[in-house]
């Protein structure tokens, strides 16, 4: 298994990535720090085979189009994009592009869908000059894959930071014994938030011993995280949304507080049943077994942030401001010093 949300079967990850130019910012030129990550949630159409869905939002300063419409019914009927908040227009009208090539009776004898595509905000290149296309949107879609997910600073976590330390995306999975179901529980993430002095790993206090890490501070701003958690296990839409809310504990972990200005949305979908018009039949897991999962889902989205972490190096932005990476070598001191290693 490759401890990513691809662990769950039918689960595949695209992404496109852009980064170009340097030095001082030039609205509509650059330097460009941005992409989108596009999670299809199972290998068919999930318009004609939608899937059960749940949500919470932990902190609300943020958006996620589709949340509505995918609330009302229980239902994901579209792929999950993720990308910059300025993008979001763009990638919506691309996905509709995408579903409409692949479901020609949409808005004939089909309602049209409501693309789910969630944002944080990339402030490291130029976002004012919107540099994702339809294209790269379709692009992601055409690359994505199970198998390997790529992290760090790639697709929409390209422009991200999170604790004062270049971030992105990060992916988990954990699966439970076969006495326990055997079912498998995958988060990603797009970590773009917190302040340093937060960051907790393990109960090691890592912000505060790396307070002095880089003349580079961050200013303060608050930040967001979109947390997706994807599961095989059959679950109803009122499960995924306790599920959705474990995610949360994972996050705490890492020394989140969801402060007043983060966006701090999250999704989960479970590939246990196809929802199609002629389904007769629904199944679920017995809420009796369920606390196994959320504890899945808690260890999952905990690992997600810290692979996100961990995964990005340092990076140049705009105005050749430098986006430091997480040392590695000090982290494996301070666990040492803290007895975790």
């Amino acid at each position: 298994m490759y401890n990513a949300i691809t662990d769950v079967r039918g689960v595949w990850v695209g992404y496109c990535t852009k980064i170009s130019g340097s030095g001082k910012l030039r609205v509509g030129v650059g330097p460009v720090r941005t992409g989108v990550t596009v999670i299809m949630p199972h290998e068919g159409n999930v318009f004609e085979e939608k899937l059960a869905v749940g949500h919470f939002v932990l902190n609300g300063n943020g958006e996620m189009t589709g949340f509505v419409r995918d609330r009302e019914t229980g239902t994901l009927e579209t792929p999950i994009f993720l990308t910059g908040t300025a993008n979001v227009g763009i990638v919506y009208d691309a996905a509709l592009t995408y579903l409409i090539q692949q479901n020609p009776n949409i808005g004939i004898s089909e309602s049209v869908p409501v693309p789910v595509v969630a944002e944080c905000w990339d402030a490291m290149g130029d976002t004012e000059g919107r540099h994702i296309t339809e294209q790269d949107v379709l692009d992601a879609i055409k690359t994505a894959s199970g198998g390997p997910v790529a992290e760090g600073a790639v697709g929409g976590g390209t422009g991200m930071r999170s604790y004062g330390f270049k971030a992105g995306i990060g992916t988990s999975s954990r699966i439970l014994p076969e006495e326990r179901g055997g079912y498998t529980v995958g988060v990603l993430v797009n970590a773009n938030h917190g302040s340093r002095h937060l960051l907790r790993i393990d109960g090691v206090p890592v912000g505060e011993e790396l307070l002095d890490y880089s003349e580079k501070r961050e200013s303060g701003k608050s930040k967001s995280i979109i947390m997706v958690a994807a599961t095989d296990a059959p679950m109803l839409p009122v499960q995924l949304q306790r599920l959705c809310k474990r995610l949360a504990l994972g996050l705490a972990r890492t020394g989140s507080v969801s402060t007043h200005g983060s966006g701090d949305i999250f999704i989960s979908f479970s590939t246990g049943n196809r929802i199609t018009k002629n389904s007769k039949e629904f199944l679920c897991v017995d809420d009796s077994m369920v606390s196994r999962l959320w504890e899945a889902a808690v260890e999952s989205a905990e690992e997600a942030v810290l692979n996100a972490l961990t995964s990005a190096p340092t990076m140049e932005g705009k105005d050749r401001r430098i986006y430091e990476g997480i040392p590695l070598d000090r982290l494996v001191s301070l666990m040492q010093k803290y007895k975790r290693l």
